[in-house]
């Protein structure tokens, strides 16, 4: 079953073999053996290319189970006796400001030689999606709070943090008093694509207010995206605890601006031992989370004018405690 995830993963029986440590000719005869087992190719082979058949792609999920099934029977031995071992797999967004992921990584990995790590970078619901089918054990993500904790999965929050505007250090806004929306609005924005989490929240502030911006430049990296906002190309918002890490930037608080939520999500079948070391590194309570929908405080939050700078809003929170529930 290891053979055929690597050839499906790679799209080619060399490549597979490399993966796995083996010679072409052995992976080939023992794929070849299975499906003979099976009654059904799970391949399709041709000179340019490696596919999977129907029966393949039926197969694959289960093939998947089947391993990590094993690996966390092999983990669990190991924590039985006192070891971590298996593998750990994170996924976080880019601009994720609640933990410090080196940092744990570079620490876990002092303390547990025998875990072997691994790092995904993605959008929120992209991760969620990947903790859901066991691609990934943890990750840390950032949402809207009108947006409910991703459904299939356990969920903490982590902290909550307002939005700040990001613009170059000569543009006319820098080092200037708070601004609302509606200032923000006359000018041309630098942002994640549109449907993502990152780029719903500032959507939805401009919609409540009943104004439009103009988007010019979409970007998937946070940090190419502060590259930009220096060059004088635009201005974007981001987290106030991330956007104070920005090289070459100046932010300006904004007026009831929008408020994001960071979310640590693992699977609903639990924590292996490597997570659930790694969650006591960081200090996160490793118990069930928030269930999608139940999230104390769940809501957009009250609409306000867009350039009163009395108007009430819900407190940004750069550097809450990891771990508050």
């Amino acid at each position: 079953m290891r053979y055929v995830v690597a050839v499906a993963e790679t799209g080619s029986f060399t490549r597979a073999a490399e993966r796995c440590l083996v010679v072409q000719s052995a992976l080939s005869h023992q794929i070849a053996r299975l499906e003979r087992e099976l009654g059904a190719r799970l391949f399709e082979r041709t000179s340019r290319r490696v596919r999977l058949t129907p029966a393949g792609t039926a197969f694959l999920p289960a093939a998947r189970q089947c391993l990590d099934a094993a690996g966390r029977a092999a983990a669990e031995v190991a924590a039985a006796v006192g070891e971590v071992r298996g593998r750990l797999t994170v996924g976080l967004i880019p601009s994720v400001a609640a933990v410090d992921i080196p940092g744990a990584l570079r620490d876990f990995h002092r303390l547990h030689p025998e875990v072997r790590i691994g790092l995904r970078v993605g959008a929120s619901e992209e991760l969620a999606e990947q903790v859901r089918q066991g691609a990934v054990d943890v990750a840390f993500l950032g949402l809207p709070t009108s947006s409910a904790p991703p459904r299939g999965v356990h969920a903490r929050e982590l902290a909550r943090d307002r939005l700040v505007a990001v613009v170059a250090p000569d543009h006319a806004l820098a080092g200037g008093p708070a601004v609302g929306l509606r200032r923000l609005s006359r000018e041309v924005f630098v942002d994640l694509p549109a449907g993502t989490a990152g780029r719903v929240q500032s959507d939805q502030a401009f919609t409540a207010a009943g104004l439009v911006r103009d988007v010019a430049f979409e970007v998937t990296n946070a940090d190419f995206l502060a590259r930009l906002v220096g060059q004088g190309l635009g201005i974007a918002l981001l987290p106030a605890a991330y956007a104070r890490r920005l090289a070459g930037v100046t932010t300006v608080e904004v007026t009831n601006g929008p408020v994001r939520v960071e979310y640590a999500v693992w699977s609903r079948a639990g924590h292996t031992p490597a997570s659930r070391a790694f969650f006591g590194l960081l200090g996160i309570p490793a118990g069930p989370g928030d269930a999608a929908g139940e999230r104390p405080g769940a809501g957009p939050d009250a609409a306000a004018a867009p350039d009163d700078p009395g108007a009430p809003g819900t407190a940004g929170a750069p550097g809450a405690a990891v771990g508050r529930a």
